[in-house]
């Protein structure tokens, strides 16, 4: 039985369900529940602490876990990303009091407080940049002002908690973080992963395309076509209406509406989309 691991809370949490949930996964109705066994497709959800899961993977103990690209680097555990999901989506960087920094040069000789010495220090090292790296184990916008810190490195998204510390960021991302599926390191593959692995990759084209149905002439269908690959070639198949025939293809979901425009302008009709609900690709 393959054991997975997934976050218990915080904001990979609701998407990580979601995610195996549109994948043909049961998954808890009591966010109290430590564990959920699935055995309809033979795995078991363990619900952890984000920040922990990277460890119970990279020991063996666990199979399989979703947690964030940052999380994992800063874990230091024996555990390597997989797939990335396209969710949690964040930007690690660094922060100063507004107008005292410029650039990572100037960190030399600071102190800088984060909750990520894993990521942090490493970054530093590889610049040839000697700090003081102290770490705390939340708000560490607040250490500045306490007078711990020099700066901060820390998860960044509106940048509003940094204004309102008067903090403001520098120099170049240290890290584009996102949620990821992760498994032990130079280990086996386990057992029952390819069909996992297989399920949330369908999951994620799903995601990115569309199904596209159309009506179109016959001697348009070759400019149809180039608007519409597909995957791997359109379906195309004749009407009842003598020189029309009916397309159907895989569209990118962020490009529908400019593929609909194109194909009304040479005149296709009937132009409908849908939702992909599950495939295999």
């Amino acid at each position: 039985m393959l054991k997975i691991a997934v976050p218990n809370k915080g904001a990979l949490a609701e998407s990580a369900a979601q995610m195996l949930t549109e994948a043909g996964y049961h998954q808890r109705r009591n966010t109290k529940d430590l564990v959920t066994l699935d055995p309809d497709n033979d795995v078991e959800f363990f619900y952890l602490r984000p920040r922990d899961i990277a460890i119970y993977v990279g020991e063996g103990t666990l199979d399989v876990g979703i947690t964030g690209r940052d999380l994992l680097l800063d874990s230091g555990a024996k555990a390597a990303e997989n797939i990335s999901l396209g969710f949690g989506a964040s930007t690690f960087r660094f922060a100063a009091p507004i107008g005292a920094m410029s650039s990572i040069a100037d960190l030399a000789g600071s102190r800088i407080a984060t909750s990520y010495p894993g990521i942090v220090q490493p970054y530093l090292a590889e610049r040839g940049i000697s700090a003081d790296v102290v770490r705390l184990d939340g708000a560490v916008e607040s250490s500045v002002r306490l007078g711990v810190a020099d700066a901060i490195a820390d998860v960044v998204e509106t940048g509003s908690t940094l204004k309102q510390a008067d903090l403001e960021v520098f120099g170049e991302p240290i890290l584009s973080s996102e949620a990821v599926l992760i498994t032990r390191r130079d280990a086996p593959e386990p057992e029952g992963f390819a069909v996992f692995k297989r399920r949330i990759d369908s999951v994620l084209v799903a995601r990115t395309y569309i199904m596209m149905d159309y009506d179109i002439r016959v001697d348009q269908v070759e400019r149809a076509v180039e608007l519409t690959p597909g995957i791997e070639s359109p379906t195309v198949s004749p009407l009842h209406r003598e020189g029309w025939v009916a397309v159907r293809s895989m569209v990118p979901r962020d490009a529908a509406q400019k593929v609909m425009d194109s194909l009304f302008e040479i005149g296709a009709r009937g132009i409908l989309v849908t939702d992909i609900l599950a495939c295999r690709i």
